[in-house]
């Protein structure tokens, strides 16, 4: 049977669509916009208040602060609660909104060798409380997290009992508001220690953004070690709340890291190499991804730069595109597979405008009518069988 009639039997409904019709017309028209977007697919990115806290600076270089995020194991999206009251207008129910209230987000982190996350919170808990600030032990703390020192003066001593002492070293503890130290002016207010914590969603480059502004952790939970669980990992949970929401959307841009998502896709974490099957020449197939269409481009490409390393890339490109072909089918079969499935694909996505580009007569009776004029193009994916519309 012609390739082209194969195309016919798709297009009259021969090739099975029929139970799933309803599915992929809602979920894969218009660039799969309506596709449910996947829990997996999304990314944090923890803006800390570097540059009104120079502490932060020292304790998180710019690549550490885009890595907590990398860290996150799950986090809750916003949610709300609206308070409504229920007002009598003559024994006639109505309710009057009052206010919204923004609650609390969990998160759980991965408890990663490097301290990374143990740092996070040290600092955050050492810039709002004066506990950890005061030595213990004849150790220091340095940058956030308790490191031993050599001739160190001796810290507080915690184990001895000054309720009565005529003088104590040390008066500071808990909550301090105000400080002089971290770097601030003295007497000056504590700016928040994060910005805020944004969440991306990502789905066909694209993302769904939420902002957590001016967030603060209101609970922090290390995990439990646990002899029985042979397979368990260690992780850190935290709750925040946060005063407000800000909504955003975008596109994944091709800058990497990315400049829209911040900290997505910086390749000190990130594997930014293509796929083998998204390298051109290494699919079988011409028009697709990957396929032989690609490879010319990409050589041609490769050969324009002048450079040497470019001049190994099409040389690679070319390789990769011989040991593709050299087996298989042959380029003129695979040729009318990709175009039979482009067209199938864009007559169940959009059927008036496939219709007459792929050449079905707009007016007249039947397919028989002349290969021009009627037909949208020349005829060139339709067969001309003796075939009543009507019938269809």
């Amino acid at each position: 049977m012609a390739w082209g009639q194969d195309f016919l039997q798709a297009f009259a409904g021969f090739d099975g669509l029929k139970d799933y019709a309803h599915a992929s017309k809602t979920f894969l028209t218009n660039g799969y916009e309506q596709t449910p977007r996947q829990k997996f697919l999304f990314h944090v990115y923890f803006n800390l208040n570097v540059d009104q806290i120079p502490a932060l600076a020292s304790a998180f270089p710019s690549n550490d602060e885009a890595t907590i995020g990398l860290m996150v194991k799950t986090i809750q999206l916003p949610n709300y609660t609206i308070s409504v009251d229920t007002m009598n207008q003559y024994n006639r129910k109505r309710l009057v909104q009052t206010k919204i209230d923004y609650n609390p987000v969990q998160i759980e982190f991965h408890d990663d060798g490097g301290d990374l996350i143990r740092t996070m919170w040290y600092n955050y808990f050492k810039y709002y409380y004066k506990d950890p600030s005061n030595k213990y032990d004849n150790i220091t703390n340095v940058n956030g997290i308790p490191n031993p020192l050599n001739q160190t003066p001796a810290g507080f001593s915690y184990n001895n009992r000054d309720t009565y002492s005529p003088q104590r070293f040390v008066n500071d503890w808990g909550y301090i508001g105000e400080a002089n130290n971290d770097g601030l002016p003295p007497g000056s207010s504590k700016p928040p220690f994060f910005k805020d914590i944004r969440i991306y969603g990502m789905s066909q480059h694209k993302f769904a953004e939420y902002i957590l502004i001016n967030p603060m952790i209101t609970d922090w939970a290390h995990d439990t070690y646990d002899y029985s669980q042979g397979n368990g990992i260690m992780n850190n949970r935290m709750t925040v709340r946060y005063e407000t929401v800000k909504y955003l959307e975008g596109a994944i841009g091709g800058v990497r890291p990315d400049t829209n998502a911040l900290g997505f896709a910086d390749p000190s974490y990130y594997d930014t190499v293509p796929s083998a099957l998204a390298r051109p020449g290494s699919t079988h197939t011409v028009l697709g991804q990957g396929g032989l269409l690609d490879a010319g481009i990409g050589i041609v490409t490769d050969l324009e730069s002048g450079n040497p390393l470019s001049l190994i890339g099409a040389a690679q490109t070319a390789a990769a595109t011989y040991n593709t072909w050299k087996s298989g089918p042959s380029i003129a079969t695979t040729l009318k597979a990709d175009v039979t499935q482009a067209v199938n694909n864009a007559v169940r996505g959009s059927l008036p405008g496939a219709i007459r580009a792929a050449g079905v007569p707009t007016n007249g009776p039947s397919y028989n009518a002349s290969p021009t004029g009627q037909y949208g193009s020349s005829g060139l994916f339709i067969p001309t069988p003796n075939i009543n519309l009507t019938n269809y």
